[in-house]
């Protein structure tokens, strides 16, 4: 059986290694090609060299905030337009959240959030399908 994300190139931006590591590892062990950036100018070298199918992205990042990474990698596009973005944060306000979108974020999701809802939305996003492996098949 292939791994659901499987030819997929995904790229994850935290600064916390914890974060980083656990989703890059959620990513990869689905079959996904993952690399990892700790702070927004190497996120944005990274997104313009391999230009991924997917970027994973913290909104408060060294460096350079998740907005002005939005700014660099998607200018001018829409939600729904490649790279698809899943921004990450604990920030809760809805003027951050609206303000994402409005940059193109695909989907936003708050801190802390189960891995398996992330791979879920990451599925849809992607169009592929998600296995939930707690449920049967």
């Amino acid at each position: 059986m292939p791994a659901q994300f499987e030819g997929r190139s995904i790229l994850v931006v935290d600064d916390d290694p914890d974060i980083a590591t656990a989703v890059s590892t959620a990513f990869s062990s689905n079959g996904a090609n993952v690399q990892t950036a700790r702070d927004g100018n190497k996120a944005v070298a990274l997104a313009k060299s391999i230009d991924p199918d997917l970027i994973v992205l913290d909104m408060m990042l060294p460096r350079r905030s998740g907005f002005l990474i939005l700014e660099s990698i998607k200018p001018g596009r829409e939600t729904g337009s490649r790279p698809f973005v899943i921004m990450i944060t604990a920030n809760e306000g809805k003027r951050h959240q609206l303000y994402a979108k409005h940059l193109g974020v695909d989907k936003y999701l708050t801190k802390p959030f189960s891995m398996d809802r992330l791979l879920e939305t990451a599925s849809k996003l992607l169009e592929v399908k998600y296995t939930d492996p707690e449920q049967p098949s």
